[in-house]
């Protein structure tokens, strides 16, 4: 079969096969400049709101208890977050990316810029990223501003191959990355996202390779310079004899593809996103804001 057919065939069916639904829209965002809805527009917190539906609340449920814990988060000042979303889907509120999003958003805002937006607007967030460095608004983002950078990107499927071209267009612009997070990578047409980009200062892999399921994630990311690029780790998840409920996702998504949303749902997975983040930015705060937290 002819590349050309192929891709037209493949674009489609990952489209399907994600569930996306392009007409239903709930972004987090904190600067409160977007267009689309945000998915928690009242004081209620994630973990005790009504509007997420019950197989998202099984995804964060892990996250919920942490939370509960007397310890507090790290400083999140400066903090930027960009979640990008599989297939087509356009910051559906059924994902738990959007939710986690909102979550993030509670523990560190006011201090943190958090957005979950398609994996087709990677050329919006750079803009976003751009205007948030530049603290003095000149226009002009210098050394300093950028080194003061503290970005965090994650995603699933395609927005886990997103998030790693993402990273890949803040280097060419000499910004660095605290840490990638990809879910189940599936590549997008011409992008490359098993290889992380010098800029990242830490990245983990969560994948699949249940053989039940049409789309597996990528095994392996490797650092284009493991010198400046610490791996976390490549974590394989499995699913036999393991119930994870997918019932947010289409027929098709969750019957023929269902291990790819397994893992999207996975409390372990977000429980372990969660503890990963909040150490990385521990690591980045200063003894005199760690003295204040306590």
């Amino acid at each position: 079969m002819r590349p050309d057919i192929k891709l037209m065939l493949f674009v489609p069916l990952v489209a399907f096969l994600c569930g996306a639904t392009p007409h239903v829209r709930a972004e987090v965002s904190s600067s409160g400049q977007n267009d689309a809805r945000t998915v928690n527009p009242s004081s209620t917190p994630v973990c005790e709101n009504d509007d997420v539906n019950a197989q998202v609340k099984a995804a964060l449920r892990l996250v919920c208890a942490q939370r509960g814990s007397e310890e507090p988060p790290a400083s999140g000042e400066g903090l930027i977050v960009i979640g990008f979303l599989g297939g087509f889907a356009k910051n559906d509120s059924k994902h738990p990316e959007v939710w986690f999003g909102a979550y993030l958003r509670e523990l560190y805002s006011p201090m943190a810029e958090i957005s979950v937006i398609s994996n087709h607007q990677g050329r919006r967030a750079i803009t976003d990223v751009l205007r948030l460095l530049d603290t003095d608004q000149d226009g002009i983002l210098t050394a300093a501003e950028k080194r003061q950078a503290k970005i965090i990107v994650y995603g699933h499927s395609w927005g886990a191959s997103e998030a790693v071209a993402f990273a890949k267009d803040l280097e060419r612009l000499g910004i660095p990355v605290l840490l990638t997070i990809q879910i189940d990578i599936v590549p997008k047409p011409g992008q490359r996202p098993i290889l992380i980009p010098s800029n990242v200062e830490a990245a983990v892999n969560f994948f699949q390779a249940e053989g039940d399921g049409l789309l597996h994630g990528r095994s392996e990311v490797v650092a284009e310079d493991p010198g400046r690029t610490e791996i976390i780790g490549n974590l394989h998840m499995t699913y036999e004899g393991r119930h994870v409920d997918c019932r947010n996702y289409p027929w098709f998504a969750r019957t023929f593809n269902k291990p790819h949303h397994e893992i999207e749902n996975d409390a372990r997975v977000w429980k372990q996103i969660a503890f990963i983040i909040d150490s990385r930015l521990s690591s980045r705060t200063s003894p005199m804001d760690q003295a204040a937290m306590h």
